[in-house]
């Protein structure tokens, strides 16, 4: 019994830890060692409650709430904001301009910065909401908050960013 419970746990961990990880690079803004520190830390969570996760209708979404939370956690423990990271090879807004579309590495660059600047919470909801596409029922949920706190928190995290972008983030976007 109890190794069927480990190969199910495996598989599901193997399955989805590279989706963890992208998304766990946003909301580290780029940070891969603290993404790999979350992923970490949520596996091992999962793991630990996995006999109870894996008759929920989808484990999947559940691993991405607790990624979130973990997140969320962290940010609130740590006590200093500085963390080192390497030089950029042109500057945010300088690399955009040279950019050719959406998958251009300076792009990516100037976009992880900006998330980057964001506070944590205004991070997780737009990660959670453009690119985990989840509702703002479900982004409430995964962030332990009202519907209408995540509506508000949308609205002004997108205001920040379109400010620290200059303009429209459409011209960003290629759309």
């Amino acid at each position: 019994m109890r190794q069927g419970r480990g190969d199910g746990f495996r598989e599901f961990a193997e399955g989805r830890s590279g989706h963890l990880y992208r998304s766990a690079c946003l909301l580290a803004s780029g940070d891969t060692h603290l993404a790999e520190d979350l992923v970490q830390e949520t596996l091992g969570r999962m793991y630990l409650l996995w006999g109870r996760v894996s008759r929920i209708d989808n484990p999947a979404a559940y691993a991405q709430t607790v990624l979130v939370r973990a997140f969320l956690t962290h940010q609130r423990r740590r006590s200093a904001g500085e963390r080192p990271v390497g030089e950029f090879p042109e500057s945010g807004a300088a690399a955009a301009g040279s950019g050719s579309g959406p998958g251009d590495p300076a792009l990516r660059l100037t976009l992880l910065e900006a998330l980057g600047r964001l506070a944590p919470k205004d991070r997780a909801v737009l990660v959670l909401r453009y690119w985990e596409d989840r509702s703002i029922e479900a982004t409430a949920d995964a962030m332990n908050t009202s519907s209408a706190a995540v509506r508000t928190r949308t609205s002004r995290a997108l205001g920040r960013l379109r400010e620290q972008l200059g303009g429209n983030i459409s011209e960003f976007a290629g759309l």
